[in-house]
């Protein structure tokens, strides 16, 4: 039995995100931490499939031991998963906590929204991925970033001196933390906004960027400035821009929103708020080619291509996360998994998962509470159980 979700009154913006309260917290997001609306409810959903295959599935685990797919599901605290093809939902689940029409947060899945807004603002002429990051957010002149360009943010490939430590207390990451309003401030501290969080931020000692564009590093604030990039490139804020540019365009039904700082900048790297049904859409967008269920081009399918097929293999296997995907790449926000597939995946801490797969046609949406925020061991167990989903979904061997 799933532990109980404590009182809302006894959750603060201290505790949010700590276990059981973000069973809670992740899907009531704007009752901790501010908000800029990006859609309200486009009309109702279809009625639910039901779990469907998931029911009588039986997946294989690490050790070879047979696990039905629905316990895989609560054991590794899933809220909602989604599973569609060809742009219908053939199978779904939710925790009995879970209200379906609630946005939930999907933290580092935000990343890879904004690499679909900045292939937009690129095809839209608006947005260089080769000029300078300073081209469009001059404050960035005395950070590691004056010498970076538009595409080592999108690849992950700047040279930066900061440490992804998600329980951090006291250090960097808590103040990066405090500047998007996710954490409460300390006694003594500035406040301070995110922009000028990452003006602050320096490389890894070289002094001059050098090490820009050679070797996959893992950090958010690279994401937070492509969320700034692509709203000074497009002249408009970026939960519009996202609004008007993708959310309507592809077709999205629920409520969705992003937090934000102090002085309204979005966190572009892990803020974004949406239904799991949504996320499933946004998925079937990438599998096709970029082109919403009536053929629209939302996203450029050269921007879409070029995810697929490029990505430095050399500065992935030289990264920080080269264990996570042995065969993989990264390549404007998104993840390829390696498995001799094309699949290509978005992921976020604590359990968020959407994962496309091209043979079998499938977008499996999945958004969890897991306790803690990043977990080697279940990572790769999800990324094992969300391959065995897809191929079976796909009636592929």
């Amino acid at each position: 039995m799933a532990e109980p979700i404590p009182p809302r009154a006894a959750i603060t913006l201290a505790d949010w995100r700590v276990h059981p309260n973000s069973r809670y917290s992740f899907q009531h997001v704007s009752e901790f931490v501010p908000v800029a609306m990006v859609a309200t409810p486009a009309g109702a959903e279809a009625p639910s499939p039901g779990p469907g295959l998931l029911a009588r599935m039986t997946l294989g685990d690490p050790d070879g031991s047979p696990v039905d797919a629905l316990d895989h599901m609560r054991r590794s605290h899933t809220d909602h998963v989604v599973v569609m093809r060809g742009g219908e939902v053939i199978a779904e689940w939710l925790a009995e906590t879970v209200d379906p029409g609630r946005p939930h947060l999907v933290f580092s899945i935000s990343k890879s929204i904004t690499g679909l807004l900045a292939g937009i603002a690129a095809g839209e002429g608006l947005l260089d991925p080769d000029a300078p990051v300073t081209d469009y957010v001059p404050s960035m002149a005395g950070s590691t970033y004056a010498s970076a360009r538009v595409r080592d943010l999108l690849d992950m490939t700047v040279d930066l001196d900061f440490d992804e430590e998600y329980l951090d207390d006291g250090g960097a990451f808590d103040r990066y933390r405090r500047a998007m309003l996710w954490n409460p401030e300390r006694p003594g501290t500035t406040p301070e906004t995110l922009e000028a969080f990452l003006a602050t931020l320096g490389d890894h000692g070289a002094g001059d960027g050098a090490g820009h564009g050679k070797r996959f590093y893992y950090a958010s604030p690279n994401s937070d400035l492509l969320g700034l990039v692509v709203e000074r490139a497009a002249g408009m804020r970026y939960p519009l821009y996202l609004a008007e540019r993708l959310w309507k365009p592809m077709g999205a039904r629920g409520a969705a929103w992003v937090t934000v700082d102090r002085a309204g900048t979005a966190r572009a790297a892990g803020g974004v708020c949406l239904t799991t049904r949504d996320l499933a859409r946004l998925g079937q967008l990438v599998l096709d080619d970029g082109r919403s269920a009536s053929g629209a081009e939302v996203v450029p399918g050269a921007w879409i291509a070029d995810m697929r097929a490029n990505g430095d293999r050399r500065a992935w296997v030289e990264g920080n996360f080269a264990d996570m995907f042995a065969e993989g790449r990264y390549r404007s926000c998104w993840y390829d998994v390696g498995d001799g597939r094309g699949s290509i995946a978005a992921v976020g801490i604590h359990g968020q998962w959407l994962w496309t797969d091209p043979v079998s046609r499938v977008v499996i949406a999945k958004t969890a509470s897991r306790p803690d925020p990043s977990n080697d061991d279940a990572t790769a167990l999800e990324i094992r159980m969300l391959g065995q989903i897809a191929r079976a979904f796909g009636g592929a061997p």
